[in-house]
């Protein structure tokens, strides 16, 4: 049976540390991306060019979505943060110019 209801879970990892098997695949895909960093440029030039693709044609977008998919692996999505003002309110912003005396 788990803690009583309102107590803190005493243990485990910290908020926001990856579990064992999370780590290792992200260190795996990361050595995969970093052993084929040469043919990762090319396989992505040859998508974008034409030649790599199921039809044949130039699809520089395909290239650039599936540049975007890999750097997911390499460098993780960070979390977006919402800034508020005063009870909630928008952020408030004050931008006071100041005329200099050139003479």
């Amino acid at each position: 049976m788990g803690a009583p209801k309102g107590r803190t879970k005493a243990g485990g990892r910290k908020k926001g540390t990856p579990n064992k098997q999370t780590a290792e695949f992200r260190e795996t895909v990361r050595k995969l991306l970093e052993d084929n960093s040469a043919n990762v440029g090319r396989w992505l030039s040859q998508v974008a060019e034409g030649d790599g693709t199921d039809n044949g044609k130039p699809d520089p977008a395909k290239a650039l979505d599936l540049l975007c998919k890999l750097a997911e692996y390499a460098a993780p999505k960070l979390n977006r943060t919402e800034h508020v003002g005063e009870d909630g309110g928008p952020v408030k912003t004050v931008t006071t110019f100041k005329l200099a005396d050139l003479e």
